[in-house]
């Protein structure tokens, strides 16, 4: 793969093995890999001239080739809950945002993969305004890094759930998660860091045979074909039957369990049909299904199921044998939650 234009993302733009060919490239010895690195992920450097331990012409030619970007926090809005939005500028003028989420001791940061997205699902706010760029590996990482400061405290969960199709964007992803892994980044385990797709599966069956134990989250919302294509139709190529295959043979291949993501929509994916094809769908695979109140997004008209209903669809999956989990979002008063992140200031 050639590498990718440095001249305006800069060294944020490389993986691991770009850094390696650049550090070749500019006769430095290989242990420099590990400072440069160091540097840009544990250390969180926002200029070259920070990095005492290398020598000043490696760090002029750094510079020159491959210019060292940090993002801009423009705007910072606080929950009541804790939870931290962040509304952030990119070297090139654009704009993402992140959610910092604190609970009972850890800190977990829901990260963008992409300006915008671009599989127009129907209850979420990134799309709207469809896909402008993808992320390059280091500015996924800031993100974690920017939080981490305002907080005060080591992240210790990463989720790819914020603006984007994280596997629109694999290897970009890959690459960041790798950094927030590494030992020379910020050492995040990797059973701590969660990607979620919209269901991808030439992706999702890559990335069962990755060697890292990542896990897996699929937004499913419904398991009736028609209901998820008018929810969904990024993804109406890949069908239901397809997607649960991808998911058992993932189960197989990895011995990891996939999270299914199900957005409760009154009047849409709530009712007694939907629930039906929701345990033909999760029974007898290895799953977790997340239970989730839809958050409220301008123009959608979507409403949250009542939690009556939302128990009802949890008590049938639980008598089915299926684990599952209500979970309330963090940051909805703030347009931090799940389909409410949008680029824009309040």
């Amino acid at each position: 793969m050639s590498r990718p234009d440095l001249s305006t993302l800069g060294i944020k733009a490389l993986d691991h093995q770009g850094i390696c060919d650049l550090m070749q490239e500019l006769g430095q010895p290989r242990f420099r890999v590990k400072q440069l690195e160091q540097w840009l992920y544990a250390k969180a450097a926002k200029s070259y001239d920070d990095m005492s331990n290398l020598p000043k012409a490696m760090r002029e030619a750094l510079a020159q080739k491959a210019p060292l970007h940090y993002p801009t926090v423009v705007e910072k809005l606080v929950s009541q809950d804790k939870s931290r939005k962040y509304l952030l500028e990119l070297c090139d003028g654009s704009v993402v945002e992140t959610v910092g989420i604190p609970s009972n001791g850890r800190l977990t940061v829901c990260f963008s993969t992409q300006v915008g997205c671009g599989m127009g699902c129907a209850f979420c706010a990134t799309g709207k305004n469809g896909l402008v760029r993808s992320l390059a590996p280091g500015e996924m990482v800031d993100q974690l890094n920017i939080v981490s400061a305002d907080f005060g405290e080591r992240v210790s969960n990463a989720v790819a759930m914020g603006q984007g199709e994280p596997f629109a964007n694999y290897d970009n992803v890959l690459a960041a998660l790798r950094f927030m892994n590494s030992p020379d980044g910020l050492n995040i385990g990797a059973r701590h860091i969660t990607v979620s797709t919209c269901g991808l599966l030439p992706m999702i069956r890559r990335f069962a045979t990755e060697p890292e134990q990542f896990t897996l989250a699929v937004s499913l919302h419904s398991a009736v074909q028609l209901t998820r294509n008018r929810l969904m139709p990024g993804v109406r190529k890949y069908e239901l039957d397809r997607l649960r295959d991808s998911l058992i043979s993932y189960g197989e291949n990895t011995g990891r369990r996939p999270s299914l993501e199900y957005s409760m929509i009154a009047g849409q994916n709530d009712t007694d049909e939907e629930l039906d094809a929701l345990l033909a769908f999760a029974t007898g695979m290895l799953c977790h299904v997340n239970l989730i109140p839809v958050n409220p997004v301008p123009g959608t008209g979507f409403k949250p199921s009542e939690p009556e209903r939302i128990e009802e669809f949890a008590r049938a999956l639980g008598r089915a044998g299926v684990e599952v989990s209500i979970r309330n979002s963090r940051g909805s008063d703030i347009a931090g939650a799940c389909g409410q992140l949008a680029r824009s200031a309040r």
